[in-house]
């Protein structure tokens, strides 16, 4: 029998493909990038894994985050979707809720985004359900059958299924879910409450439709993937990573792809706890810079802040995911001018044709182009040296689409475009800090991806965060967070009842029958009962109240308790509380299969006595944000960084796939556990 030495995770972004490769039995840790290839999802995915050199049939499990749900929906590439729902409600996924995003409010010019869902894809079919689960008209079998034939010959490839009030009684969603797939074999079903047992008909519609839209890309994906893993020797687990952290074997990713959409953030997230708990900080900001997006995720008390509803283009999706901020911020990022303003994002380079000093055909000036003409890079250590830049070209765009129409230098209108993408950030972060009334300077950032660890020592200096802390490989830190992960999955239910004791006894039952439905999904993942995890939360509001907040539950809890805790929560999120009554709005269980994770940081192993070895190898003019002038930055290689070694600005800490860009007024220290950890020279410890 081969002997099971490698654990793998791969992470598909925007740009480039991140792999890494953790070997169990020597601690080595191996990573790569690849570009990511958007024809072809699988072929960079692959690529990427074998650059790490790890056998696969020496690995025992691959964890995988991915961003194709959400790129199709975004691009409106996915599949031709229906709708069967109730005869007389074929208009609820058009109507909406009838207002506009906030954003857009007083925008008359306004558009909403194409819809996935055709209204002649949209049929109603004769069966009610009221808010109390009793049927009130049966479903219409004969009917269901007329729906899915009539949908079929218009070339609909799925179909989601919502029928009112399901959430109280799933029968007839069931059953029209059976008949479907006996009658058309071919055709993808998604119902929605397979996916959410929670009232707002227009929300649940949103995101059976938005399940069913993804469900053939990913199946035909993973299923892609895993018999090119199996051809490859792997025979271990396969896991996807969820959108609220956690992971959950292909075969239920299949089954809820939804669950997928923003697993490549919470790749990072994850990484980013595990951090915090090694090196004992509870307050952290994950901060991830990629190619295209910038994401964000603040953590208290150790733990995330959680949503259970999040919107794709103004589709709300009732799946619980990690609470992040994303702006079209990247490397990749265009900058561009707009009535001679200068502007930077949402549109990106990608990874084809990409920046112009990768020339291939690109000619719109990005942030990495800017970063080239700053210092800030080196056209010959691209990734390692494996990728040559166009320094030449990048100067080229810089000067002719920006630093002339703006009347400045080439140096100057570089470093423009870091101004205009750090007022962006800025904003960002002040949305899920200062708005919610958290003082940014009481959290470290934790900052990776590519270009987090140039763009983060910025954002310290404008925002007086303490610190900023820099992971080993920070470009693939992502990974390296999916490889942290256990199993995980969320079920809810809505009660919708006062908050008494006769209402706790009631959920009672509610959590017991949750609690089975979770442990049959932990035996589909072959999860033993000894590492089984399964936790209790509620909803909460006071009485004529819109939104929740969720409080989780312990075992001594009683009426008085719970409303104790909601009383504390409330305070601490809106610095008021409220004498009204306590009302239930929704039970949640979260099934959590423990799994063996690496028992040591991503550069744990990198945090030795460097034995005097200096680390600076050389110096190079860049640009320094502290003297707005160009000046020299020594360069220092991290991997002969020694522990507890200051390193002052200005500095430039190189590895083969990022670079962290220390300014003039700033100092980066090395700690214990192989990270660098920057601050103001004022505030060093």
């Amino acid at each position: 029998m081969t002997e099971r030495r490698y654990r793998l995770a791969v992470d598909i972004g925007g740009t480039f493909v991140d792999a890494i490769a953790y070997d169990e039995q020597s601690g080595k840790i191996t990573v790569r990038k690849s570009p990511t290839t958007p024809a072809a999802p699988a072929d960079g995915v692959i690529t990427a894994t074998r650059a790490t050199g790890a056998s696969l049939e020496e690995a025992s499990v691959y964890t995988h985050g991915t961003t194709l749900g959400l790129n199709a929906i975004l691009e409106r590439k996915g599949s031709v979707t229906g709708i069967i729902t109730n005869a007389g409600f074929r208009d609820i996924f058009e109507i909406a809720r009838g207002d506009l995003p906030r954003g857009s409010m007083y925008d008359f010019r306004y558009r909403r985004p194409e819809l996935l869902v055709k209204r002649r894809h949209t049929v109603g079919v004769p069966g009610r359900i009221d808010h109390r689960g009793k049927v009130v008209e049966e479903l219409d079998h004969g009917a269901v059958i007329e729906a899915g034939r009539l949908l079929s010959e218009r070339g609909v490839e799925s179909v989601a299924v919502c029928f009112l009030h399901s959430y109280a009684n799933s029968e007839h969603e069931e059953a029209a879910k059976s008949i479907l797939t006996k009658a058309f074999p071919d055709l993808s079903v998604s119902v929605s409450v397979d996916l959410v047992r929670e009232y707002r008909e227009y929300e649940r519609t949103s995101t059976a439709v938005t399940d069913a839209y993804i469900r053939p890309i990913l199946g035909r994906y993973l299923t892609d993937l895993e018999d090119r893993l199996r051809d490859g020797g792997f025979d271990g687990s396969f896991l996807i990573m969820r959108s609220a952290g956690g992971a959950m074997t292909s075969e239920i990713a299949r089954v809820s792809p939804l669950l997928t959409v923003f697993s490549g953030p919470a790749g990072g997230i994850a990484g980013t706890i595990s951090l915090g708990e090694a090196t004992g900080r509870s307050s952290l900001i994950s901060f991830d810079v990629g190619g295209t997006s910038l994401d964000a995720c603040v953590i208290v008390d150790g733990a995330p802040t959680e949503v259970y509803e999040a919107e794709i283009e103004s589709l709300p999706i009732r799946i619980p995911v990690f609470d992040i901020r994303t702006i079209g911020a990247g490397g990749g990022s265009i900058a561009w001018m707009d009535k001679g303003l200068l502007r930077v994002g949402p549109h990106s380079a990608g990874a084809v044709p990409g920046p112009i000093c990768y020339g291939r055909g690109n000619t719109e000036p990005t942030v990495t182009d800017a970063s080239l003409c700053l210092g800030y890079l080196a056209a010959d250590e691209f990734l390692g040296g494996q990728m040559r830049l166009d320094e030449a070209a990048a100067v080229r765009g810089v000067t002719e689409k920006l630093a002339e129409p703006l009347g400045m230098s080439t140096q100057r209108a570089a470093a423009s475009v870091f101004d205009v993408l750090l007022a962006r950030t800025v904003g960002a972060i002040r949305e899920i800090t200062v708005e919610r009334g958290l003082d940014p300077r009481e959290f470290s950032l934790v900052a990776f991806g590519g270009a987090g660890p140039m763009l983060a020592p910025l954002l310290a200096r404008e925002m007086e965060l303490p610190e900023v802390v820099v992971p080993a490989a920070p470009a693939v830190f992502s990974a390296w967070g999916m490889l942290m992960s256990d199993l995980e999955y969320d079920l809810g239910q809505t009660v919708l009842t006062m908050l008494d004791d006769a209402a706790l006894a009631q959920v009672e039952g509610v959590f017991a029958q949750l609690e089975g439905q979770a442990d049959q999904v932990l035996d589909a993942q072959s999860v033993p009962p000894e590492n089984r995890v399964l936790l209790r939360r509620l909803d909460l509001r006071y009485n004529g109240q819109e939104h929740t907040l969720s409080v989780d539950l312990r075992e001594a809890d009683d009426t008085d308790s719970v409303i104790d805790r909601f009383h504390r929560r409330h305070v601490e999120r809106y610095g008021h509380r409220l004498e009204e009554e306590v009302q239930i709005l929704t039970a949640r269980v979260r099934a959590i299969g423990r799994l063996e994770k690496p028992s040591a940081l991503l550069g744990a192993s990198r945090a030795v006595d460097a034995g005097g070895v200096v680390s600076r190898v050389s110096e190079r003019h860049a640009f320094d944000f502290a003297t707005r002038e160009r000046r020299p930055f020594p360069i220092h290689e991290r991997s002969m960084l020694e522990a507890g070694v200051e390193i002052e600005g200005p500095a430039i800490i190189r590895e083969p796939t990022s670079v962290t860009i220390i300014h003039g007024d700033q100092t980066a220290v090395p700690d214990p556990w192989g990270n660098l950890v920057v601050c103001l020279q004022n505030n060093l410890p």
